[in-house]
């Protein structure tokens, strides 16, 4: 049950890739510059989480379901792959939702 979490989280990234390369809309259609986009703003939460986590705002908590493994005091495994997600997550929803309204807007598209 320890990896439960991180194994969900490489699961769900997984499928965030089928739909990515299925439709084309981050990491397949800009390799570099979506490496960048996420590493950089993946940077900037971890930033966030160590200002939070300073300030004594974000905790730990135990669970069975994480690997108890630490990259630094009350910052666990887990979180930089969560973050990197959720940047993925975010940028898949955008980019699928602006290619959906566009098609919409499309002349040749069928209105119904």
């Amino acid at each position: 049950m320890r990896l439960a979490y991180l194994g969900s989280l490489l699961v769900a990234s997984g499928c965030l890739c089928l739909l990515d390369a299925r439709w084309r809309l981050f990491f397949w259609r800009a390799p570099a510059r979506a490496a960048v986009t996420t590493a950089v703003v993946t940077a900037f939460l971890l930033v966030w989480d160590a200002s939070g986590i300073s300030l004594g705002i974000f905790l730990r908590g135990d669970s069975p379901f994480t690997t108890g493994v630490e990259l630094a005091p009350q910052l666990p495994l887990e979180e930089p792959v969560f973050l990197a997600f959720l940047v993925y997550l975010v940028a898949i929803a955008m980019f699928g939702a602006r290619r959906m309204l566009d098609a919409a807007r499309s002349p040749r598209s069928p209105r119904t």
